[in-house]
C-alpha cells in the first residue's frame, strides 16, 4: 500500500458535495477517519440527544462509504493520539478535512493538530464548507463571495475507495460509553443523509408552500419549516447542495402560470435569505472566537445576575408565563423550536429575568438538536442586547402568545395543567379569580406555578437598564468598530445602532428587521 491519505470527518457526515474526501481519493488510498473525544462530549454546551443523531448519521456514512469499498473507521480518544497512531502504522502523505467553526474546545483541538501535522511535515488541507471566510480582512465583499461559494459546482462522491486490508473499522459509542447524562427526547429527527435528503424533498415539493407565513407560530412551523437545520449542522446535508436545489425548484416554478405556483416563490425567496444568513452569523464567530465566552461590546457587562433557581424555572419551562412555558418543554421534547421562539426564550432568559446570556445559552445548547455555535453564540448575544450594535427588542412573552397561538392548541398541548383554563385567561391564568381556579381544577402556585415576574414591570426595568448603559460614554464608538467588523454590508450599512440613532439607507429597514427577527435556526 503507497501513501495514505487521511480524511477527518467531522461535521460533514456525508459523501457528495464533500471536496476534502473528493480530491484525497485522486491521489491514492484514503483512510475515512472519525475521531470521538469523550472530552469534547462532556463540554457544557453537547447532549445525548446531539450524539444520538450524530451516531445515526455515522452508520448512514459508514455504510455508504462500505459501497465504495472502504467502511468509515472510528476511534475514540484525543485526536492527535489516533494521529500519531496512524502515522507510526502507515506513510501519511496528507490529512484532509474542512474548515470548521465550532466551540471554543474544537478551536483549541485545531490548533494543537495544526502544530503535530506542521511537526511531521504532513500537510493539513481544510478546505470552507461554508461560505465562512477564514483570516476575513474586511467584511466588504462577503455577500458577493458567499454567492460565488453557494453557486460552484456540486462536487461528486468518489466512484470507488481502495479497501485498507488489517484495519479494524471500530464501534460506534453509545451514550453511555461517553458517559452522557440521561437526555429524553421523544421526538427527537433521525440522523444520517438519507434523512435529510428526504426533508428537503418533502419541504421543497410540499411542506413549504407556506413558509413565509407560517414559520413564526410554534403551531405551524413544525410542519411548514425545513427542518433542517440538523443536517446542516452536521452535515449530512451541504449548504450548497440546498441552496442550489432550492434554486432549480424555483427555477421550474417560473415555469408553472401564477395560479399554478402560488407563493411558492416568495416562500423560497424566504428560506434562501435565512440560509445567506447562517454564514454571516457564523463569520462573526470565526472572525472573533471570543464572543462565545465574552460579551461583543464590553460595556453591557454586568447587566444580568446569577439566580441559580430562576434559570431551572425557566430551563424547564415553569416559569408561570404560559407561552415561555409551553415553547420551553416543546424543545425539552423535541430538541427543536422556531426561530422567533427561539428568540422569544433568549429575550425572556435576558431581559425579563435578568440572566446571564451565557448561563441560559448553555441550557439551549444543549436542548437544540442542530446547535451550531457559530449561530448560537452570535444570536445569544443579539437577542441579549450585548452586541451593542443591533436594536433593542423586548418580547411580550404574552403578546407573542396571543399573536402566534391565538386559539391556545399549543399551549394545550404543551401544558396539559392549562387545559381546562378558560381561553379568555389562557395566555395570562394569573387574571382568574381563585374561585374561578378552584372550579376548573388549576390553582396557581399547585397546578401550575404563579409568574416569576410581572412581565410589564420586569420589561421595563431591562430597558432601562440597556439604554442607561447605552448612553455612558464611549458605547457608541465601540459600537460603531463592532458594526464595522461583524456587520451585514448587504443594505449599506454604515454606523450602528448603538445609542438611539436609526440607520438610513436603501433597503435599512430590511435589513435591520432580518437581523432583528432572525432566530438561532434556519427555519
Amino acid at each position: 500500500m503507497g501513501p495514505l491519505q487521511i480524511v477527518w470527518f467531522k461535521r460533514d457526515l456525508r459523501l457528495a458535495d464533500h471536496q476534502p474526501l473528493l480530491q484525497a481519493s485522486r491521489l491514492g488510498p484514503v483512510l475515512p477517519l472519525v475521531v470521538v473525544e469523550p472530552l469534547l462530549w462532556q463540554q457544557d454546551d453537547v447532549s445525548a440527544r446531539q450524539w444520538s443523531f450524530c451516531a445515526e448519521s455515522l452508520e448512514d456514512l459508514r455504510a455508504a462509504l462500505a459501497q465504495l469499498g472502504q467502511p468509515l473507521v472510528v476511534r475514540i480518544g484525543p485526536v492527535e493520539k489516533v494521529l500519531e497512531r496512524a502515522r507510526c502504522q502507515f506513510a501519511v502523505a496528507g490529512l484532509w478535512s474542512h474548515e470548521e467553526t465550532g466551540n471554543g474546545w474544537t478551536y483549541a483541538r485545531d490548533r494543537r493538530v495544526a502544530r503535530w501535522a506542521r511537526s511531521h511535515a504532513i500537510p493539513w488541507i481544510e478546505i470552507p464548507q461554508f461560505g465562512v471566510t477564514r483570516r476575513l480582512p474586511s467584511r466588504d465583499g462577503w455577500a458577493r463571495r458567499w454567492q460565488e461559494r453557494m453557486a460552484e459546482p456540486i462536487g461528486p462522491q468518489p466512484l470507488a475507495l481502495q479497501p485498507l486490508a488489517g484495519i479494524d473499522p471500530g464501534p460506534i459509542p453509545t451514550a453511555d460509553d461517553l458517559c452522557l447524562r440521561d437526555d429524553p427526547c421523544p421526538g427527537r429527527q433521525k440522523g444520517g443523509r438519507q434523512e435529510g435528503l428526504a426533508l428537503l424533498e418533502s419541504f421543497l415539493q410540499g411542506r413549504g408552500a407556506r413558509y413565509h407565513r407560517e414559520l413564526s407560530s410554534p403551531a405551524t412551523a413544525f410542519s411548514s419549516c425545513s427542518r433542517l437545520s440538523a443536517h446542516l449542522a452536521w452535515g449530512t446535508l451541504s449548504l450548497r447542495e440546498v441552496v442550489q436545489t432550492s434554486r432549480h425548484r424555483r427555477q421550474a416554478l417560473k415555469a408553472l402560470s401564477a395560479a399554478e405556483r402560488g407563493e411558492w416563490l416568495r416562500a423560497l425567496r424566504g428560506f434562501e435569505e435565512r440560509l445567506h444568513w447562517h454564514c454571516h452569523f457564523i463569520q462573526k464567530l470565526e472572525s472573533q472566537p471570543d464572543l462565545e465566552f465574552k460579551e461583543l461590546h464590553p460595556l453591557t457587562a454586568g447587566l444580568h445576575q446569577h439566580d441559580p433557581e430562576r434559570l431551572a424555572a425557566w430551563a424547564e419551562g415553569r416559569t408561570g408565563l404560559p407561552f415561555v412555558d409551553a415553547c420551553m418543554r416543546a424543545l425539552i421534547a423535541t430538541g427543536w423550536i422556531n426561530f422567533r421562539m427561539r428568540a422569544m426564550l433568549m429575550s425572556v432568559a435576558s431581559h425579563h429575568l435578568a440572566l446571564p446570556w451565557r448561563a441560559s445559552g448553555l441550557r439551549l445548547a444543549r436542548l437544540f438538536l442542530d446547535y451550531e455555535p457559530g449561530i448560537h453564540w452570535s444570536q445569544c448575544q443579539m437577542q441579549a442586547g450585548t452586541t451593542g450594535i443591533n436594536t433593542i427588542r423586548i418580547y411580550n412573552p404574552i403578546k407573542q402568545g396571543q399573536d402566534h397561538d391565538p386559539n391556545g392548541a399549543f399551549l394545550r398541548q404543551w401544558l396539559p395543567e392549562l387545559r381546562p383554563v378558560p381561553a379568555v385567561h389562557l395566555h395570562h391564568p394569573w387574571t382568574m379569580a381563585l374561585a374561578t381556579q378552584e372550579r376548573v381544577g388549576c390553582v396557581l402556585g399547585m397546578d401550575y406555578p404563579l409568574p416569576l415576574v410581572d412581565p410589564a414591570a420586569a420589561a421595563r426595568e431591562a430597558r432601562q437598564r440597556l439604554w442607561a448603559r447605552r448612553q455612558e460614554l464611549g458605547f457608541r464608538e465601540l459600537a460603531d468598530g463592532i458594526q464595522r467588523q461583524h456587520g451585514s454590508r448587504r443594505s449599506g450599512l454604515a454606523a450602528s445602532s448603538g445609542g438611539r440613532r436609526r440607520r438610513s439607507g436603501p433597503g435599512a429597514g430590511a435589513a435591520t428587521g432580518a437581523e432583528i427577527q432572525l432566530g438561532l435556526d434556519l427555519g
